[in-house]
């Protein structure tokens, strides 16, 4: 029993320079894939050529360590105590790029264990559904911020309910003794179509007098730097 578990914990796979060289070299192209994948899907406006490059060199960097780790234990449970210590803290800018980094670290552990039919057809799979869904963009929001005379409290509420009835979400309500400030959350898709009636929004709120100021701010699901 003590020699076999020692001849277990001994085991590295043997493999040779071949297959060494090919588990690293179709990670890369993988990760190239990858690349080009993100590279294609992005449509936002913080794309980052840094994170897209890193994103190979991750894919490079999971099939070797997979490679040095192969069937031995001795090494893949000194490899995760190594990892342990290690805190990421990168903030992640949009939801995408997780899959992106779960994707070239699957992608590595295959190549690096010798499974390239299984990191092809994934890649391929996962290629396909990001160039058929990546390219779908959150809703962009508006927030409405009225400020105005607290007397003209009703006359707002009354407008804003006419104009988008259910539509328009009021989120925020300050009050003072003299003025109140709204919040309002508007798809901008309901604001176009609004204003694609002739109405303009911001001129008939001021038109209703006592307004202090009508401010529009433009919310997705982006974070910008």
């Amino acid at each position: 029993m003590k020699d076999q578990l020692y001849t277990i914990f001994q085991n590295s796979g043997n493999l040779s320079l071949w297959q060494i060289t090919m588990h690293i070299v179709v990670a890369a192209i993988l990760g190239f894939v990858i690349f080009l994948s993100y590279a294609i899907t992005h449509r936002g406006t913080i794309y980052s050529k840094k994170f897209n490059v890193s994103l190979v060199v991750l894919t490079i960097l999971t099939g070797t360590v997979m490679t040095v780790i192969g069937n031995n234990i001795a090494l893949s449970l000194g490899m995760v105590g190594a990892l342990s210590i290690v805190r990421f803290r990168t903030a992640i800018k949009d939801s995408r790029d997780t899959v992106y980094i779960f994707w070239t670290i699957i992608v590595g552990i295959c190549c690096g264990v010798g499974d390239y039919e299984v990191a092809a057809i994934g890649s391929a799979v996962t290629f396909a559904a990001l160039f058929l869904l990546g390219c779908i963009k959150g809703e962009t929001r508006m927030l409405m911020i009225i400020r105005a005379s607290r007397s003209k409290q009703p006359d707002i509420q009354s407008y804003i309910f006419k104009t988008f009835h259910n539509k328009a979400i009021l989120r925020v309500r300050n009050t003072t003794e003299e003025s109140v400030e709204f919040i309002y959350e508007i798809s901008s898709k309901v604001l176009q179509q609004v204003e694609k009636t002739g109405k303009n929004v911001i001129d008939e709120i001021y038109r209703l007098n006592s307004i202090e100021y009508v401010n529009l701010v433009m919310q997705n699901d982006e974070v910008s730097n």
